[in-house]
C-alpha cells in the first residue's frame, strides 16, 4: 500500500487538529534528538568493535578478502 501526497497532507492535517501545533513540533523536536543520538551510538559502537578487532589483530581489510 502506498500513500500518496494527498494522503499524507490529509493525515498531517488529522494529526494538526487533534495535537495541535505546538505538541507537533514539540514531538518533531524529540524525535529528531532521539534519532540523532541514535546514530551517535551506533557510529560509537561500530568505532568500538573496530577498535576491539585491531586489538584481537585481526584487520578489518582482512575480512573484506
Amino acid at each position: 500500500m502506498h500513500l500518496g501526497a494527498q494522503e499524507l497532507i490529509i493525515i498531517l492535517i488529522i494529526v494538526l487538529i487533534l495535537f495541535g501545533g505546538k505538541k507537533v513540533s514539540g514531538l518533531g523536536k524529540a524525535l529528531g534528538m532521539s534519532l540523532r543520538e541514535f546514530k551517535e551510538e551506533v557510529n560509537k559502537k561500530d568505532a568500538n568493535e573496530g577498535e576491539m578487532k585491531e586489538k584481537d589483530g585481526v584487520s578489518t581489510e582482512e575480512n573484506k578478502d
